[in-house]
C-alpha cells in the first residue's frame, strides 16, 4: 500500500499546543505561532518541525508553486526537469497544439526578463529555501547543532534541502562556474532583508558546507519513504555540486559517487525495468520502490495531481499533452546515435511516419497502457537514481585521466544495456570522455539531467529535424539563451538586484 507523505505544519502544530493547558492558550490567543515558541515546542517534540520538512516535500511536486494558478508546466521540480530537458535540446517538441514550452523551445523567453517563464523556477526554488531557513532556524540557527536525534535528522534534511534548491539556481541562472562572478543573493535565515547577489564562490561554498553537514547529521538517519533525504541522497547532490566546479574537485566528486555506489544498497534497473517487454506489470518509471531510485516520491491519488503534472506533459497513457497533440520526443540525431542493438533504442516509438515519432512511450508508462487512461495521477516521481552515480563516476574519473575506473564504471551501466559493451575497453582519453557523455544522455532522457551534463561537458548540442524550431542549429552549453534571466519581480522588489547575470 501507498503511504501518504503530506503533513500539514497547522495540524502538527495543532497537536503539538493541545497538550500544553489552557495558560497557553490564554496567553498566545491566536492562530499563529511565532518562531521563538515554535523553537521551544520543537525541542520536546521534533514533531513541529517534521511538518515543516514534510511541507518542503510536498512543495516539490505541488502545483502552482511557481507562482502561478493556470500555467500547466507549474508543478514543482518535475516540471523544471522538463524546462531544462527542452533548453538542452535533446528533448525535441515536435508538434505542439496547445503552446506549452514552445516558446521556451524556440529559446525566446529565457531572454526576455519580463516573461513569467524566468520567474516561476526563481519563486520556486527560493520559497523552498525560505522554508527550510525556518526550519533551521526553529532547530536553533544555521551553527546549531541539535542535541535530539530526531531534530538533527531534521535539520540535516533542512540543510540538504536548502543546497539543492542553491544548486539548481546556479544551473539555471548562471552561464557557468565562474567563482568570482555575482550571481545569485544567499539567504540563510528567514529574517534576512534583500540580499545583493553573491558570487559563484560564495554560493557553492554554502551548497558545500549545507551538505557536509548534512551528510554528519543524517549518519544514522532511517527514513521512512524516498522522498526524504538522507546522507545518499545528500552524497549524490555533493557529487553534482563538485562536479560541477569542475577540475578543482573532480576528487571529491568521485569520492562522493564510489560511496553511494558501494554503500547504497541501490541496484542499476535493469532491462525489464527500462524498457516495456510485453509485461506492464513492471517497469514504466512509476514506482518510488525500484531498488534503482535513490530519491523520489510515492504519489497517491490523494495528492490530487491530475493533467498539470510530469506525467500530464510527457505520457501517451495518462490523459496528457503527450497524448493530445503536444509531443515531446528525442532529438532524432540523439535517437539514432543508439545502436540497434541497445535496448533503449525501444523505449521511443519507431514509426517516422506516425505523429507519435520518438515519444518516450515504452520508457514511460503507467500499468495500464491505455492511451489517455491514467487521469488522476497515482505512478510516481523519480528525482535520482543510482545509474547518475556510475555515470558521472564515470565522468569525473576520466576527467581526472583515469581512464580504466571510468571503463569500469560506464561498462557497468552499457552492460546492462546491450550484450556486448566490450567496445569500451579500446576508449580512452576524449573518445572517453564524449562516449560517457552521450552515454549519460541516452540513459536518462527525459529525467531532467541532460542539462546539468552538458553545462558539466561544456558541450554543444546540435538539434535534429525533429525539433520545431532552431534546426541544425549548433548551440554551445553558454549561450545565454541556454539560462534564466533574473526575473522582473525580483529587480523590481529587490534594491539591491540588478538583472545582469548574463
Amino acid at each position: 500500500m501507498k503511504r501518504i507523505y503530506i503533513l500539514s505544519l497547522i495540524a502538527v502544530l495543532f497537536v503539538g499546543i493541545t497538550g500544553c493547558g489552557d495558560d497557553f492558550l490564554e496567553v498566545q490567543p491566536t492562530e499563529f505561532l511565532s518562531a521563538e515558541q515554535v523553537a521551544e515546542a520543537a525541542e520536546n517534540n521534533p514533531d513541529v518541525v517534521a511538518g515543516s520538512v514534510a511541507g518542503i516535500y510536498t512543495l516539490m511536486f505541488e502545483t502552482g508553486t511557481g507562482g502561478t494558478n493556470l500555467d500547466h508546466d507549474d508543478f514543482g521540480q518535475k516540471g523544471y526537469d522538463i524546462f531544462s530537458d527542452f533548453l538542452s535540446s535533446d528533448m525535441a517538441l515536435s508538434a505542439s497544439a496547445y503552446g506549452w514550452y514552445r516558446r521556451t523551445c524556440e529559446l525566446t523567453e529565457t531572454v526576455d526578463y519580463t516573461n513569467n517563464t524566468n520567474y516561476k523556477p526563481w519563486r520556486y526554488y527560493y520559497r523552498l529555501i525560505r522554508s527550510a531557513n525556518t526550519v533551521i532556524a526553529t532547530l536553533g540557527g544555521n551553527d546549531v547543532i541539535p542535541e535530539n536525534d530526531e531534530n538533527k535528522h531534521l535539520m540535516g534534511q533542512a540543510k540538504a534541502l536548502r543546497a539543492y534548491c542553491y544548486f539548481y539556481l546556479t544551473q539555471f541562472y548562471a552561464l557557468e562556474y565562474e567563482p568570482s562572478k555575482e550571481i545569485l543573493p544567499i539567504y540563510t535565515d528567514p529574517s534576512q532583508p534583500n540580499q545583493a547577489k553573491s558570487t559563484t564562490a560564495e554560493v557553492f561554498a554554502l551548497m558545500e558546507s549545507d551538505l557536509t553537514d548534512a551528510i554528519s547529521l543524517l549518519e544514522n538517519f532511517t527514513r521512512t519513504g524516498k522522498h526524504q533525504v538522507n546522507k545518499f541522497v545528500a552524497k549524490g547532490l555533493l557529487a553534482y555540486v563538485y562536479a560541477s566546479m569542475g577540475d578543482e574537485k573532480l576528487s571529491e566528486a568521485k569520492s562522493m559517487t564510489e560511496d553511494v555506489i558501494s554503500n547504497g544498497g541501490f541496484t542499476l534497473m535493469d532491462s525489464t525495468e527500462v524498457v516495456y517487454t510485453g509485461d506492464a506489470s513492471i517497469g514504466g518509471f512509476r514506482d518510488v520502490s525500484t531498488p534503482g531510485w535513490i530519491w523520489g516520491v510515492d504519489l497517491t491519488l490523494d495528492n490530487g495531481l491530475d493533467l498539470v503534472s510530469w506525467w500530464g506533459q510527457m505520457d501517451i497513457f495518462t490523459y496528457s499533452y503527450q497524448m493530445a497533440g503536444d509531443k515531446k520526443s528525442m532529438d532524432i540525431g540523439l535517437y539514432n546515435s543508439i545502436p540497434d542493438n541497445d535496448i533503449r533504442k525501444g523505449q521511443f516509438y519507431p514509426d517516422p511516419s506516425s505523429s507519435n515519432y520518438l515519444i518516450p512511450f515504452n520508457k514511460f508508462y503507467p500499468a495500464d497502457r491505455t492511451t489517455g487512461a491514467q487521469r488522476n495521477i497515482e505512478t510516481d516521481y523519480v528525482y535520482m537514481r543510482v545509474a547518475e552515480m556510475y555515470l558521472l563516476n564515470a565522468e569525473v574519473s576520466a576527467k581526472l585521466g583515469q581512464d580504466e575506473a571510468a571503463r569500469a564504471s560506464l561498462k557497468e551501466v552499457v552492460s546492462h544495456r546491450m550484450a556486448d559493451a566490450s567496445y569500451i575497453d579500446g576508449l580512452s582519453g576524449q573518445a572517453l570522455q564524449d562516449e560517457i557523455y552521450l552515454q549519460t544522455r541516452i540513459e536518462l532522457w527525459g529525467e531532467g539531467k541532460s542539462y546539468l551534463a552538458m553545462k558539466r561537458n561544456k558541450a554543444t548540442t546540435v538539434r535534429g529535424s525533429n525539433h520545431l524550431s532552431l534546426q541544425g542549429e549548433s548551440i554551445p552549453y553558454n549561450d545565454p539563451r541556454l539560462t534564466f534571466e533574473i526575473p522582473i519581480e525580483e529587480i523590481q522588489n529587490n534594491p539591491l538586484m540588478d538583472s545582469g547575470n548574463k
